[in-house]
């Protein structure tokens, strides 16, 4: 099995291929080739157990996709995209990568023919549901994004549903929930906050915290990211029966209990280092997203978490990244 990951460079790509090393199959079948691809040069891993190249384009560009579609990968993870406050702060740069970057993709698909019919997994976002909501968002909630970066990604959806009912490829589309703690340094999505007020103190540094603590969320850690990843390229899709985009399990917590939780697990010295500083625009983003999910329909699919409770995603958090040691 050939496997082609986009925007391989980013967090989650990252972790999506060192579990795809680790494994070296996914399910039944054993992975031959992997090709890493992002707008920066992905790192190459050493002593890979199969052949693994890596590029660096813009696969929104015209002819870039084609090229990344030339040698017939069989499993696409379709991870790239820019994130929520760029999008909005760049309306073109938005919707040229994540819209054009992924009908592109699935017209390379397209104009191969011959048979080739891949299964693409593509990285959708809550982001795609807009207020006002009910107690918990089912997979039957309509899509009324208030945002150009959940309107594109929602674009992304019925492409990836569309091209799936034609036969031209198996697509499933997962919408994940915020990813808490992602590891690194801050980026620009609006939703970066919520992991840097749990990563930054356990790491001795401060961080700014702009909305109130009422603000409530749906998470779920960047290992429970990776098993979606890896269940959707199994999952049989016969069983979708046509809805091939579904929203991910997550917890629905509030700002105010995610510290709690830190300060349970880590001790009042950490949350001391959380600064209070509102910030209107990041309020007014955060305030048409949606805080609480029915994922009754994913569970039942198989797709599963690897936390019941935010305690358990500051744990994760120290024991995957900071090697179970944190400043106090």
């Amino acid at each position: 099995m050939q496997v082609l990951i986009l925007g391989a460079a980013g967090m989650i790509g990252r972790k999506l291929t060192g579990r795809l090393l680790k494994e070296q199959r996914i399910g039944s079948r054993e992975i031959s080739k992997l090709t890493l691809h992002d707008v920066v040069a992905p790192e190459t891993p050493a002593n890979a157990p199969f052949p693994v190249s890596a590029s660096a384009s813009d696969f929104s560009m015209p002819g870039e996709a084609e090229k990344l579609i030339a040698s017939k990968p069989d499993m696409i993870f379709h991870l790239a995209a820019i994130v929520s406050g760029e999008a909005e702060a760049d309306l073109d740069k938005g919707y040229r990568i994540n819209l054009d970057g992924t009908r592109f993709l699935l017209d390379a698909i397209k104009k191969v023919g011959g048979g080739y019919k891949p299964r693409v997994v593509f990285t959708s976002s809550i982001a795609v549901f807009g207020a006002p909501f009910p107690d918990a968002i089912s997979d039957e909630f309509f899509e009324t994004p208030l945002t150009s970066y959940g309107t594109q990604k929602a674009m992304g959806e019925l492409m990836l549903a569309d091209y799936s009912r034609r036969g031209l490829l198996e697509g499933v589309g997962i919408r994940l929930p915020t990813i808490c703690v992602r590891p690194g340094k801050p980026n620009k999505a609006a939703s970066g906050f919520f992991s840097n007020i749990i990563r930054e103190p356990l790491s001795g540094e401060e961080a700014v915290l702009p909305v109130s603590e009422d603000v409530r969320h749906w998470h779920a850690s960047p290992r429970s990211a990776i098993g979606f990843l890896m269940h959707a390229a199994t999952i049989e899709i016969a069983k979708l029966n046509n809805r091939v985009n579904l929203s991910m399990p997550g917890l629905s917590v509030t700002v105010g209990e995610q510290i709690a939780g830190l300060e349970r697990v880590a001790g009042k010295g950490v949350t001391k280092r959380i600064k209070r500083e509102p910030d209107q625009t990041i309020m007014r983003i955060v305030s048409g997203w949606p805080r609480n999910f029915d994922t009754s329909r994913a569970k039942s699919l198989g797709f599963t978490t690897a936390e019941r409770t935010f305690d358990d995603i500051v744990k994760l958090h120290i024991d995957d990244e900071l090697g179970g040691i944190f400043v106090a």
